[in-house]
C-alpha cells in the first residue's frame, strides 16, 4: 500500500508533457513519491504483518491522507490543516475545498482531481487491480466495498476498474464534444465518476451556463452513485433486472418527490418555473449523489430548500458506489420496515406480512439482521452529524441552518458549501469537517472496528 500510495503522487507529472512550462513543479511530487516507494519497499521486507483487516484499511487511508497533503504543504501558501484538508477532501471524494482554484497550476489541478478518481474506487479496490493475495477478499469487505461482481475477487476489481475507465473516456469524450475544453473534461469526469466534486472553476459546472454540460454531468453523477453490481447489469444489457432494484426505485421515487418540491421552493423565492426547475434537477442530484458540483450560489435560497438539500445529502447514493451518506439501500430497508410496521397495526394479529428487497436479480426477504444493521448505522450516523453541526455551529458562529447544510456535506462527503468554507475558515472548524469527512467515507465502524475490536485477517 504504500508503494502503490506513493505511485499515485507519480501520476500527474503526466500533465508537464501538455504544460512544460509546469516541469520545475516535479520535484514536489516526486521526493514524497519516492520516499514513499523506499519506505514501503523496506517495511515490505522488514516490517510486520497486520493482522486486523480494518486497521490495514483505516492506515492505508491515513497513511495516503497524510502522503497526499506534502504536495500542498510544499506547494506554499497553505497551512499544515489546510494541506490536510485538501488531501482528506480529495481522497474521502468531498470536493470541499480551501485553495483558489483559478490560481492552481494545471498540475495541482489535476492532481486534485486524480485523488477524487482513486478515492472512489478505494486504496484497497486500486491495489487489487494490481496484486491479489489470499487475504485480499477480507480487506475488500473491510473498506466498504459489499458485493463481489465475479466468483474471484481479482476479477471483479478489474471488472470494476474497467467500468471505471470506461465511463471516463465517455464523458471526456462527450464533455469535449460539447464545448468544454479537454483539460476541464479530464478534470469534471473524472470528479463526477467518484462522486468528488472537485472543480477547476470557482463557480464549478455554473461557469460554462451550459444544458448539455449540466445533463452529462448528471448522467455522470448518476453513473458514479450507482452500485457497482447494477452497473454491471446495464453492461449486460439486463435492463429489466436492473429496473427491478429496490435501490434504483426508490432512488426514482425520492428524485420524483423532491425536484417538484424544491423547485416550488425556488420558484416561491423569486426563480421562474423554468429556471426553478432546471436548478432543482441539477443541484438535487447533485446532493443526492454526494458529488457536490453547483450551478449557482446557495445563499440566496430559502431555508425550506436548503432543508431539501440537507436532507438529500443526508441519505446519500447507492451502496457500494463512489458516493456517502447513510446510503440508499439502507434508507430503503428503514422505510419499508416502516410501512411493514405500520400495516401489522391494521390487520389482525396472526397475519405474516412478507416485506422483500430487490437487488436486481435477487430478491431476498427483509430479514431483522439487515434492518438491525441500517438502523444501527443509521442512528450513528444521526448522532454524528447532530453533535457535528452543533460544534461547527458554535465554532464559526453561522447559523444553525449553514452549520447543518455545511456537516451535512462534509459527513456525506458532498462539497457542497453555503460559504461556511474558504481559506478563512478556523482550523478547528477545518478540523471538525475533516472528521466528518473520514468517518463518512470509511462508514464509521471500519474505523471503530481498526481500534476497538481484535480481529485477525484471516477470519471470514
Amino acid at each position: 500500500m504504500m508503494v502503490l500510495e506513493g505511485m499515485i503522487l507519480l501520476v500527474p507529472l503526466i500533465v508537464i508533457l501538455f504544460y512544460p512550462r509546469e516541469a520545475k513543479l516535479s520535484v514536489i511530487f516526486l521526493i514524497p513519491a519516492c520516499l514513499s516507494v523506499m519506505a514501503g519497499l523496506f517495511v515490505c521486507r522488514y516490517g510486520k504483518q497486520i493482522s486486523n483487516s480494518s486497521r490495514l484499511v483505516v492506515f492505508s487511508w491515513f497513511y495516503g491522507i497524510l502522503l497526499a497533503a506534502v504536495p500542498f504543504l510544499m506547494y506554499g501558501d497553505v497551512t499544515p490543516v489546510q494541506a490536510l484538508f485538501e488531501s482528506v477532501s480529495g481522497f474521502t471524494t468531498t470536493g470541499l475545498s480551501v485553495l483558489d482554484v483559478e490560481k492552481l497550476p494545471h498540475i495541482f489541478l489535476f492532481y486534485r482531481a486524480f485523488l477524487q478518481y482513486v478515492g472512489g474506487l478505494g486504496f484497497i479496490m486500486t491495489m487489487l487491480l494490481f496484486v491479489q493475495e489470499k487475504d485480499s477478499a477480507v480487506l475488500y469487505q473491510a473498506e466498504g466495498h459489499p458485493d463481489r461482481l465475479m466468483p474471484d475477487i481479482g476479477k471483479t476489481a478489474k471488472v470494476i476498474g474497467t467500468m471505471y475507465g470506461f465511463f471516463l473516456l465517455i464523458g471526456t469524450a462527450f464533455y469535449t464534444i460539447f464545448g468544454m475544453p479537454f483539460f476541464d473534461s479530464v478534470v469534471h469526469t473524472m470528479c463526477a465518476l467518484s462522486t468528488g466534486g472537485f472543480s477547476n472553476r470557482m463557480d464549478s459546472i455554473g461557469y460554462y451556463n451550459s444544458l448539455p454540460i449540466e445533463c452529462i454531468t448528471v448522467i455522470l453523477m448518476l453513473i458514479g452513485t450507482t452500485n457497482f453490481s447494477l452497473l454491471l447489469l446495464l453492461f449486460k444489457g439486463r435492463i429489466r433486472d436492473f429496473c427491478k432494484s429496490s435501490e434504483m426505485r426508490f432512488l426514482g421515487g425520492l428524485i420524483l418527490i423532491t425536484i417538484p418540491i424544491l423547485s416550488g421552493f425556488l420558484v416561491a423565492g423569486g426563480k421562474t418555473i423554468g429556471e426553478g426547475l432546471r436548478l432543482s434537477i441539477f443541484n438535487a442530484f447533485s446532493a443526492l449523489s454526494t458529488t457536490g458540483y453547483a450551478t449557482c450560489s446557495y445563499s440566496g435560497w430559502s431555508e425550506s430548500a436548503l432543508a431539501v438539500m440537507i436532507l438529500l445529502m443526508i441519505i446519500g447514493g447507492g451502496l457500494g458506489s463512489t458516493a456517502g451518506g447513510i446510503k440508499l439501500a439502507r434508507v430503503c430497508i428503514l422505510m419499508k420496515n416502516l410501512v411493514r410496521n405500520v400495516r401489522k397495526k391494521m390487520v389482525p394479529d396472526r397475519t405474516v406480512l412478507l416485506t422483500y428487497y430487490h437487488k436486481g436479480t435477487e430478491k431476498e426477504l427483509l430479514e431483522n439482521e439487515q434492518i438491525e444493521e441500517a438502523s444501527t448505522y443509521a442512528g450513528c450516523y444521526i448522532l454524528i452529524y447532530i453533535l457535528g453541526t452543533v460544534l461547527l455551529t458554535f465554532f464559526s458562529g453561522c447559523t444553525l441552518v449553514q452549520g447543518a447544510f455545511e456537516f451535512a456535506s462534509s459527513l456525506g462527503t458532498v462539497g457542497l458549501s453555503i460559504g461556511v468554507t474558504n481559506f478563512n475558515t478556523s482550523t478547528i472548524c477545518l478540523l471538525i469537517e475533516i472528521v466528518g469527512m473520514v468517518l463518512g467515507r470509511l462508514e464509521i465502524f471500519v474505523i471503530f472496528k481498526a481500534f476497538l475490536v481484535k480481529q485477525r485477517i484471516s477470519d471470514t
